[in-house]
């Protein structure tokens, strides 16, 4: 890794078949994101902002280039060292919540523990950070009691529960009006600078982006500003 970067690309390709044709959604992406940094990706459909995410993440490997996350380097990495890769060192918050309606927001948030194995006493970092988060309240509560800001909070809970290095956030705010979008922005800008929390998020939306500390526009699969 370069520089304590704990997100490292070079020369990051991705070429999907559509029919008859290739198409580059990656031109050769070259990103590095430090330690602790709340980064932004931004541009419009089309610019590779997703399909990056979703090698950062683990979930489609890349055509070409090299990926290092926390140090381990992707490439050749199989089915089941993404899933570990998943499990204990990238977390992820969508734009839809993905909560389970028929489980409590304690439940929802717990059930993550339970596919990472893990037992005993929270973390008093994610304590705090659920503090933050505003919903310690609302633990007993199902889903469909919640507003959708609460809702995504409780999808980040349930994301940073288990201490990963790297939360990637895929338009958290697309599904929430100007004031849940304010307050779920202003709750990962807390977690980055209280706990130190690495966040990358991608988001088409410059208001959303101001949140972060550096922003990274793409277009055309390449970075055209960092």
């Amino acid at each position: 890794m370069t520089n304590g970067a704990i997100i490292e690309t070079r020369g990051l390709k991705k070429t999907y078949r559509q029919g008859d044709m290739d198409v580059q959604a990656l031109r050769g992406v070259d990103v590095q994101v430090q330690s602790g940094e709340f980064l932004a990706i931004v541009g419009p459909s089309g610019s590779g902002k997703s399909t990056l995410f979703h090698i950062l993440g683990g979930l489609t490997p890349a055509t070409e280039g090299d990926v290092l996350i926390n140090g381990q380097e992707l490439r050749g990495l199989s089915e089941a060292g993404r899933t570990e890769l998943r499990r204990t060192t990238v977390s992820f918050v969508f734009q839809k919540y993905n909560l389970l309606p028929t489980l409590t927001v304690r439940d929802n948030i717990e059930i993550a523990r339970d596919i990472a194995k893990k037992t005993g006493p929270l973390d008093p970092a994610f304590l705090k950070a659920l503090d933050m988060l505003g919903i310690g309240h609302r633990l007993d509560h199902k889903p469909r009691a919640l507003s959708g800001g609460e809702q995504q909070r409780v999808a980040i809970a349930r994301a940073i529960v288990n201490g990963p290095a790297i939360l990637l956030a895929d338009e958290p705010t697309g599904n929430l009006d100007t004031e849940n979008s304010t307050n779920v922005l202003g709750v990962l800008r807390d977690l980055n600078h209280t706990i130190g929390q690495t966040i990358l998020m991608i988001t088409h939306n410059p208001e959303a982006a101001a949140f972060a500390d550096r922003i990274i526009e793409m277009r055309d699969g390449r970075v055209v500003k960092h």
